[in-house]
């Protein structure tokens, strides 16, 4: 929704002003810690860019890498990964800086029946159309989420079966959010960034309810479908249809709207037990990352607030001494539940972006059961050393406690820039890394969170 800066908006706006304190919510030490064994197993290597691990709910055994120069690279049941990739659109994408970019095969997602349909889902970004956000300017490129369907080869994609559920014109490279999952009522989730740049200011950012601060996509619910995370129904419609209890159904905003407020929400993930909540990492922009349980109907604060902090669009590098605490229709700007202080934030910290990851339900880690495992993409300095983090769960209001994991064979650091997260059907981790920031080279690999036995080998999980 969106105001006017008229007398009648100012004073809409004082009346929800309040002050929030100003702190900073460090790595503080929970009661949980995790074992010193954890290390990493290598699955695959030798890839440029991988983004994420899902595997194939075929009983197959078989996980495939979404790798960001868009190829999709199959690792079988033996753990060989196979020569010819089972999806190729590098072809179709936009060309990527191979320094760092934003932008690729960002997404990537098996329908829940695809051992009987076949059917699966994929975002990505191709050369822009024509036009521009504004006068004078260019669209970036154009953000498709389609469906495609496998071959007669099991291993192989039709590349002939595309089907285009939506594209979007992007403003600019960054924040393009980029996963995609089926949450446990079977509608597909789709993240999408609040069109780029900073701050949510630039051509193609909306202005919203919020006249202190220029622009804002996320806060904005009618005009397009940046800085939210959509929720559609891929089993009815054309091209697809909407779940009829999504918050702005018969309401003025778009309808495939799920929740709102992000600024980059680049992975998510859904907890495969428990209440099976939905986990969204918000990548910051200056002073705070954070992670988001995510509800439907949701305000998530962005650009109004970044992390638990008032957000200051004029000057990211200073908190604001109050913003409000709803938007214009009443609904509360929710707060993280997990917050890190950025490597900009002048009162300290050691987090470029953060990474959401997954709440871990394997059997070989009993220690991590039930956590919740997310991590940062490097610490300054632009080399590669990720870090690994844990948090255990809570309900209720406030921040959760979370704690560094120091791996058997990298106690300070990953060793890598941490690009994303991955889960199997038995409810493993894996991490995706590269030695190199941007989708260039061949250092990309996957690693497996596993733990050693006193004595060093690998445990399957059989003595627990």
């Amino acid at each position: 929704m969106k105001i006017s800066t008229t007398k009648a908006a100012h004073l809409f706006l004082r009346s929800m002003i309040v002050v929030l304190p100003l702190f900073i919510h460090s790595c503080r030490k929970p009661d949980f810690r995790p074992p010193k064994a954890i290390s990493l197993e290598l699955v695959a290597d030798n890839l440029v860019s991988p983004l994420g691990v899902v595997e194939a709910p075929d009983n197959t055994k078989r996980l495939f890498i979404l790798d960001q120069v868009g190829k999709i690279w199959i690792v079988d049941a033996n753990g060989n990964r196979l020569a010819t990739p089972f999806l190729d659109v590098t072809g179709a994408m936009v060309a990527l800086n191979p320094n760092y970019d934003e932008r690729g095969l960002l997404g990537f997602a098996f329908h829940p029946d695809y051992r009987t349909n076949g059917r699966f889902f994929i975002y990505y970004n191709l050369p822009p159309r024509p036009g521009g956000p504004q006068a004078g300017a260019s669209w970036n490129n154009l953000s498709r989420i389609a469906e495609f369907k496998v071959s007669a080869d099991p291993n192989v994609a039709d590349m002939s079966s595309e089907k285009i559920l939506f594209d979007i014109d992007d403003p600019q490279g960054n924040h393009n959010g980029g996963t995609l999952a089926f949450g446990p009522d079977g509608y597909l989730y789709i993240a999408i960034g609040d069109g780029g740049a900073a701050n949510d200011v630039a051509p193609g950012h909306v202005m919203d309810w919020y006249a202190v601060n220029a622009g804002g996509n996320g806060q904005d619910v009618d005009s397009n479908l940046f800085g939210d995370i959509l929720r559609i129904d891929v089993n009815n419609g054309s091209p697809y249809g909407i779940p009829a209890d999504n918050p702005f159904v018969d309401k003025p905003g778009r309808d495939e709207i799920y929740a709102y407020g992000f600024r980059n929400p680049y992975r998510f993930s859904f907890d495969m037990g428990g209440n099976h909540w939905l986990y969204a990492g918000d990548a910051g922009q200056s002073l705070y990352e954070e992670i988001d349980v995510v509800r439907k109907g949701g305000n998530y604060g962005w650009n109004v607030k970044e992390g638990t902090h008032c957000f200051d669009a004029a000057n990211n590098t200073v908190e604001l001494p109050g913003c409000p605490v709803t938007d214009s229709m009443g609904n509360r700007l929710i707060d993280p539940v997990i917050e890190m202080n950025n490597a900009d934030n002048p009162k300290g910290g050691r987090a470029t972006t953060i990474i959401g990851g997954n709440v871990y339900r394997g059997r070989e880690i009993p220690a991590l059961k039930g956590k919740y495992l997310f991590g940062t993409f490097s610490q300054p300095g632009n080399v590669p050393n990720g870090e690994l983090f844990v948090a255990d769960p809570r309900g209720g209001e406030g921040l959760w406690d979370f704690t560094e994991v120091a791996l058997k064979d990298h106690p300070d650091d990953i060793g890598y820039y941490l690009k994303g997260f991955g889960q199997d059907m038995e409810g493993e981790v894996y991490l995706t890394v590269s030695s190199v920031a941007g989708p260039s080279g061949t250092t990309g690999k996957v690693f497996k969170l596993v733990q050693e036995k006193e004595h060093g080998h690998k445990d399957g999980g059989k003595n627990y």
